[in-house]
């Protein structure tokens, strides 16, 4: 495995755990769960522009994704869209770089 391959898997990792560890401590401190979150999105202006900045990066995302994965033939790389809107465009990202650099979908 390459270099930059390792780094992708690194972030991909990162960008799963890291952002998920504030989203369960919200949760946990509010006891609001999953709404508390999203209603936590659009507090004020600022992280109502960061939300929309994110959707807007998770859609661009997953056009790409499908764009290449159906002129590729590459299925398998479709796991990065659940991961982009499940996990968000931190774990996302990475991930389809990390699968796309692969030898097997060169």
């Amino acid at each position: 495995m390459t270099p930059l391959r390792l780094a992708f898997l690194a972030l991909a990792i990162w960008g799963a755990v890291h952002p998920m560890y504030w989203f369960l401590r919200h949760m946990r401190e509010t006891g609001t769960g999953l709404g508390g979150l999203i209603d936590a999105w659009y507090v004020n202006a600022s992280t109502t522009g960061l939300t929309w900045d994110l959707t807007i990066a998770a859609i661009a995302l997953t056009v790409w994704v499908l764009a290449e994965a159906i002129s590729r033939k590459a299925w398998w790389h479709l796991v990065a869209i659940p991961a982009t809107f499940c996990i968000g465009v931190s774990c996302g990202l990475p991930l389809y770089l990390f699968l796309r650099s692969g030898r097997a979908s060169a």
